[in-house]
């Protein structure tokens, strides 16, 4: 008989939390609109008000909902720019995912493409250390994101494009960087043929560069982030196949 998993008791405020960010990210609870009251919060969930004003102000330490002069709570539009935390992160619109990958994608097609020049065998041995690495979380757990050897592979090719400028930009992005990495990767947990995928993108890319095939190098990673972008949905990418680019 196989074990069963306990069940967990959670906190009413945990779920009390878990609801409002729901009804916030589908809209009924929109950007820049003003809460129910927690008397309001307490009747529609049929709870005391204690645990209602405890899930909000986890949501205000989040910076997802800020109290304003004149009382009450408001909804506060989670920009990706400049939110970090990580319970903001899932509550961003993807639309945001989207540019910075569209933003990655400029960037990567080109260092791919110059690293593939330029690339010394200290870059290469970096290299396939995160790709050896991606393959054995990727395939080999496949609970495992991933997410750290896979943005080590990427800020390898970076630095070996040998531009200082293109280093700095992705430097001064790097927190949002993984964040979104991560939550891209995650939609794959569990999705065993879908991770190998994804390895064999990362395996594509470093062929090239190590044979020095610049072009080669640039499509590879154009495919793969562009990948990235149609798997979450990137309908902006997806009108410009259907059109033929």
């Amino acid at each position: 008989m196989d074990i069963i998993s306990p069940i967990q008791r959670r906190k009413m405020s945990e779920q009390i939390l878990d609801e409002i960010k729901a009804l916030i990210k589908d809209g009924t609870f929109p950007a820049d609109s003003k809460l129910p009251s927690e008397t309001e919060l307490a009747k529609l969930f049929q709870v005391s008000r204690s645990p209602v004003r405890e899930a909000i102000s986890v949501l205000a330490a989040s910076g997802i909902v800020e109290s304003r002069q004149g009382g009450g709570n408001w909804v506060r539009k989670v920009e990706l720019v400049n939110m970090f935390e990580p319970m903001t992160m899932e509550m961003i619109d993807a639309q945001q995912i989207f540019d910075l990958l569209e933003l990655r994608t400029t960037i990567e097609t080109e260092a791919a493409a110059l690293a593939a020049v330029r690339h010394n065998r200290e870059d290469i041995e970096m290299l396939a250390g995160a790709l050896q690495g991606l393959e054995e979380q990727m395939l080999d757990d496949v609970e495992s994101i991933g997410s750290e050897v896979d943005y080590e592979f990427h800020q390898t090719i970076v630095r070996a494009a040998g531009n200082a400028f293109f280093v700095q930009t992705m430097e001064n992005i790097a927190d949002l960087y993984q964040k979104a990495m991560t939550f891209s990767l995650k939609q794959n947990v569990g999705l065993r043929l879908k991770r190998k995928s994804v390895f064999e993108e990362h395996q594509a890319i470093f062929e090239a560069i190590r044979r020095r095939e610049p072009e080669a190098a640039s499509r590879a990673m154009k495919k793969h982030l562009e990948t990235a972008r149609l798997k979450l949905g990137d309908k902006r990418l997806q009108d410009e196949e259907k059109r033929g680019r």
